[in-house]
């Protein structure tokens, strides 16, 4: 601490106010970012008549579970959560064995057709067939209404197979190989033995990354998903936030809230919590290697 004072005491005035201004600018956007987060959570547990009379800011007015409640009443939401974690778990497993496998030969400089493939593994994300191509395709391998339109057509994401490609290729010796392969190792069983569990921090970074962007998918259940009982929850939250549609059945369910008109407002801001509160508790615990894995390949040697 007294070693930090003295480094601070001799900075010239121009460092101390870069310091300042930059810690003060941080603070800011943090401000901008934490008020509407805080809104939504007052707004989801203070009374819907107060929602509705724009009373509410950062603090909750008259306190009430009724929003929740409500949520968990809701057969639309709870359906689409389940949903949305079958779609989850299931797209993040098939995501990660099919960019490790990938990534894996691509990663490997004795293999000749790296540099092809790399280059016709970039072409895809420039190029791509379009909406309609996709969705032709999809109908015709029956996919259209089942739970792989959902997990098939984004199996893969370039991106996140070449951050995996260069933690392979940067953070695992290439003498550990040679040594596997005199051994008797075959590739496959050094893949599976050794490459894969050496390469855990990055494969909990690929976890996070597919898993957020499974969570927070909608389009494609808006392109290949007609049925209802089928929907992620983030198409029941589009249409509290959108379409401004709620079962009306539910409305007889909870009449209090009916009768103030302020049902719609109060599940919107409850689900938004309820939607958000998977990604909240799981970030914590892959945080470390979120860092790690967004400098991967920034320092070298």
């Amino acid at each position: 601490m007294e070693r930090k004072r003295l480094f601070y005491k001799h900075q010239p005035f121009s460092e101390k106010f870069f310091i300042v201004f930059i810690y003060a600018l941080l603070a800011l956007f943090a401000l901008l970012v934490l008020l509407p987060l805080l809104h939504v959570l007052a707004a989801s547990l203070s009374d819907p008549q107060k929602v509705i009379e724009g009373n509410v800011f950062v603090f909750p007015k008259n306190p009430t579970f009724k929003g929740y409640k409500t949520v968990f009443e809701y057969d639309r939401i709870m359906t689409g959560f389940k949903n949305s974690i079958i779609y989850t778990l299931l797209g993040t497993l098939i995501n990660i064995i099919v960019t490790l496998l990938a990534a894996f030969p691509l990663s490997r400089k004795e293999f000749r057709a790296r540099r092809w493939l790399n280059k016709l593994f970039m072409l895809t994300v420039i190029f791509n067939g379009g909406m309609v191509p996709s969705f032709l395709l999809v109908s015709q391998l029956g996919m259209r209404n089942t739970i792989w339109a959902m997990v098939i057509p984004g199996a893969l994401s370039v991106w996140n197979m070449m951050i995996a490609r260069s933690y392979m290729s940067n953070s695992i010796p290439d003498e550990l190989y040679e040594a596997a392969i005199v051994d008797g190792c075959k590739p496959f069983r050094y893949f599976v033995s050794i490459a894969v569990p050496l390469s855990k921090p990055v494969i909990a970074v690929l976890v996070l990354y597919y898993g957020v962007g499974h969570w927070n998918s909608y389009f494609n259940a808006l392109l290949y998903l007609s049925r209802s009982a089928m929907h992620p929850l983030q198409i029941a939250l589009r249409e509290l936030l959108i379409i401004n549609t709620v079962d009306p059945t539910l409305v007889t369910n909870v009449q209090a809230a009916a009768e103030k008109q302020g049902l719609v407002d109060l599940l919107k801001y409850s689900t938004i919590v309820v939607s958000s509160l998977p990604v909240l508790i799981i970030y914590p615990f892959v945080q470390k290697y979120f860092v790690s894995g967004v400098m991967l390949g920034s320092v070298k040697g």
